[in-house]
């Protein structure tokens, strides 16, 4: 059965113990294939057969979990309507934590200021009765209003089987205040004498709700790129109708309609250029700031904005088919995607909430077993840690030590160390021109030793231009390519195409010709200014009467070593130059081969044409490993061999050949400018058409697998510090919290500073 493609939302998830088990339960329904659920998107990305479920089976399955799912998919078009709503919620969310954030503190400052005095100088503001009160109603307002959320969030994990961090959370604050409430019974009456940990509860709450709200907004700005993208589309077009200029809402736009673009305007959509010249910015598509040259038969690509000139653009692809569209797309799958380094952090986090909850358990049952090794613990502490206070008694000590545990052990650090990261820096890559279609090539590139280059396309331009003129006797370059070029215009030959082309781009006006003729195979004339003009082969020239010298042979012989092809131009039957013509390679090819070098890539050149064609082309281009004479079937071979001699492989290529070996490589990198099935192929997609954006995705991927890295090791070196600390007595409940929140804090911040990155 065919599979498909949906993106979820998914409401109420905190930490990598609810992906687990929002994952869990979506790969459970029958008819699901892969199923991936991104903390800091917020979103579950899943494959599966049509036919076998439900959109409902999904709710059932996310609401299973103890989660909910939000209504309607992700975008994929950026209508406004569903765009205003995504950036509505993402502001709510900020606000609503914020509010809640507020509460809390409004409750905590006085909870601070009535322990204070008790602390330092035991004073009990309001008798002892009076300060428990306090503690406890005020604490209570702190869990049961703003915190109230987290400890349904816990109830209802816990129901499920599946708990997550808010579990952890509520344990240690209810635990907490239930202390003070045995303490303000001991002071009716009722109960043993206990410690009061109460107000310790409400600092904990806030304290994580202000982590949240950190949390929260630092994940929206990390998701911006996306966001921004969104945005880009124009709201509006004009279009031409009947002879009339229309103002229509962007949705309504339809393929084959004619756009009119004014200067300074956004073009609608992706079109093709039908009248007019102008110079458009697509930096937003490519990431390069000088705006590229349009004249009619370009391409437009649709939120791109016009320079200085009208031009009318005929619609070709609309809503979800622009190229906009597919790079949110892209970037989306990116995103919602994993990377194999991910998979043990997933294995932890799948236990983690259980194992701390026993480790809680444990610790408190190691202090009431062993108090006497506990307390001396304590004892030698206190000397030097002001919070720890022996005198309170072994079983608060034990309590305090369990709350701890529980409070400072985050999961979340885990759950946001790669997703963010990848967010960023595939929301990076779509700013400059670098689509990542999946993720698991952030990591595969850091490995890649060597990357193969497709000769035409890729390294080269892809069609023959004019490389070199030489001009003989009386006539000088230009006089040549004049008359060359006038008697080519008549030609519909590539290489006559070149010469006309080359003559218009040095600025060389081309004269009209008569009596034009074409040989097969051959070249071939027309007149000129009263001049007989003959283009083409040796042959030809001495067919036409027009006899060679010992100097134009000997540039022709040079010319042709170079792999080039030359044709003789004969003026008035006199051998007047030659002009050289073969496939250039583009202008950054040799810089950014070089750049790839300084990586510690070794570039290879894969190509079909003879050998001697492909060295001349490779050492233009600074290219040593060469493989010619290769058929299209046969490049994935070559791919093959190349990684079973031991070296991990890059591919990059652009046309339908190279789709294959594409594949095959360990990252295939797509060239944009390249047909649909060979961006289809690659793990990367490049919209700029040239080597330098390769050397911009290497560095990118490196510079954001780096950062999961950073993420992941600061995440495990927390937890590994941190909750032995806890164990043993040391640190405060209140501290712990703040250092639980401040490690989902430091893996996000992290992440934003791939923002930073200049590639």
């Amino acid at each position: 059965m065919a599979a498909v493609k949906e993106t979820l939302r998914i409401e109420g998830m905190h930490c990598a113990s609810c992906v687990a088990a929002v994952e869990k339960s979506l790969k459970n329904l029958d008819g699901v294939r892969i199923a991936t659920v991104n903390l800091a998107m917020e979103t579950a990305s899943v494959e599966f057969e049509k036919e076998k479920i439900r959109h409902d089976d999904f709710r059932k399955a996310v609401e299973s979990a103890g989660f909910k799912l939000a209504p309607g998919k992700t975008s994929e078009s950026g209508d406004d309507t569903e765009l205003e709503s995504e950036l509505d919620k993402d502001r709510r969310k900020v606000e609503t934590a914020k509010r809640k954030m507020r509460i809390g503190w409004a409750a905590v400052i006085p909870i601070i200021l009535w322990m204070l005095p008790e602390m330092v100088f035991g004073y009990h503001f309001l008798g002892k009765l009076g300060f428990d009160i306090g503690m406890v109603a005020l604490a209570a307002t702190v869990l049961f209003i703003p915190g109230l959320q987290t400890l349904q969030s816990a109830l209802k994990s816990a129901v499920h089987l599946s708990p997550n961090m808010d579990v952890l959370i509520a344990m240690g604050t209810l635990a907490a205040l239930a202390t003070g409430i045995v303490s303000l019974l001991h002071q009716v009456g009722v109960g043993p004498a206990f410690a009061n940990f109460a107000g310790v509860s409400g600092m904990i709450m806030s304290i994580h709700l202000t982590g949240r709200y950190i949390e929260t907004k630092a994940k929206g700005r990390a998701s911006q790129a996306i966001k921004k993208l969104l945005t880009l589309e124009a709201k509006e077009a004009t279009v031409e109708k009947d002879g009339k200029e229309l103002k229509i809402p962007i949705r309504q736009l339809q393929k084959n309609d004619v756009m009119v673009v004014r200067p300074g305007e956004k073009i609608p959509t992706d079109g093709r250029v039908i009248d007019g010249e102008s110079s458009v910015d697509e930096s937003i598509a490519t990431g390069e700031s000088m705006p590229v040259e349009k004249k009619p038969g370009d391409p437009a690509i649709g939120a791109t904005i016009n320079g200085n000139g009208l031009i009318k653009v005929r619609a070709t692809r609309v809503g979800s088919d622009t190229f906009l569209s597919q790079v949110i797309k892209l970037v989306e799958e990116a995103q919602g995607s994993k990377i194999p380094i991910q998979a043990f952090a997933d294995r932890v986090t799948a236990v983690f909430v259980p194992v701390v909850i026993a480790i809680s358990l444990l610790t408190l049952a190691a202090w009431l077993v062993f108090p006497e090794t506990f307390y001396s613990v304590a004892v030698w502490s206190s000397g030097f840690i002001p919070w720890v206070n022996p005198d309170i008694g072994s079983l608060p000590l034990a309590l305090f030590a369990a709350i701890a545990v529980l409070v400072i052990a985050c999961p979340c650090a885990l759950g946001l160390a790669t997703p963010t990261a990848l967010m960023v820096g595939s929301g990076l890559g779509a700013q400059n021109g670098i689509l990542i279609r999946r993720g698991a090539a952030i990591q595969t590139i850091k490995d890649i030793q060597t990357i193969i280059l497709d000769k035409t396309g890729t390294v080269t331009l892809g069609k023959p231009g004019v490389t070199d003129v030489a001009a003989f006797g009386d006539f000088n370059e230009t006089e040549l390519i004049r008359y060359a070029a006038a008697v080519e215009s008549g030609s519909e030959h590539p290489l006559g195409r070149a010469v006309v082309a080359h003559a218009e781009e040095v600025s060389i006006e081309i004269a009209a010709a008569r009596e034009f003729g074409a040989f097969t195979g051959g070249g071939v004339k027309g007149v000129v200014d009263g001049k007989q003009v003959v283009i083409g082969t040796e042959k030809l020239l001495s067919d036409m009467g027009i006899e060679t010298s010992t100097e134009v042979e000997r540039r022709k012989n040079d010319l042709e070593e170079e792999a080039k092809t030359v044709m003789i131009v004969g003026i008035d039957k006199k051998a007047a130059g030659i002009i050289a013509v073969a496939d250039r390679i583009k202008n950054n090819s040799a810089q950014a081969i070089g750049e790839l070098k300084s990586l510690g890539l070794v570039p290879v050149m894969i190509t079909g044409d003879n050998e001697r064609t492909a060295r001349a082309i490779a050492a233009e281009a600074g290219i040593d490993d060469v493989i010619a004479e290769v058929m299209p079937a046969d490049k994935a071979k070559e791919v093959r061999r190349l990684q079973e001699s031991g070296k991990r492989v890059a591919m990059v290529g652009d046309g339908i050949n190279d789709a294959p070996a594409l594949t095959q490589a360990d990252v295939g990198i797509a060239i944009g400018t390249g047909t649909d099935i060979a961006i289809e192929a690659g793990d990367v997609v490049l919209v700029q058409g040239d080597l330098s954006a390769v050397v911009k995705a290497v560095k990118l991927s490196r510079a954001t697998f780096k950062k999961i890295r950073q993420n992941l090791f600061w995440a495990f070196f927390y937890n590994v510090v941190m909750v032995p600390l806890a164990i043993v007595g040391v640190m405060h409940p209140v501290l712990a919290e703040i250092a639980m929140a401040f490690s989902s804090i430091n893996v996000v911040t992290n992440s934003r500073r791939l923002q930073r990155l200049d590639i």
